[in-house]
């Protein structure tokens, strides 16, 4: 269908720790029924994304977001974004 627009659905995140002098955060991210694990590695830009179900749908969003807000995340903090698919 032209201009027929994907579903969103709010991710929701929590940063469990962090730290600096190893260039890791690491936390969780919620979106409808699903719940994963992540480790982002900022100084090599790798992002891991555990368990693999439904993976391919946050991985890429969620890399984004972090980039994007990554001198803004704390610890103890809950964030959230808009995901367009049908999650």
């Amino acid at each position: 269908m032209v201009g027929r627009r994907l579903p969103e659905t709010t991710a929701h995140v929590r940063i469990l720790r962090q730290s600096w002098q190893q260039g890791k955060l690491e936390g969780e991210v919620r979106a409808n029924q699903f719940e994963w694990q992540f480790q982002w590695c900022f100084q090599r830009g790798e992002l891991s994304v555990e368990p693999s179900l439904g993976r391919s749908l946050i991985k890429e969003p969620l890399g984004r977001f972090l980039e994007q807000r990554d001198y803004q995340l704390e610890p103890g903090g809950d964030y959230s974004f808009t995901i367009r698919a049908d999650v």
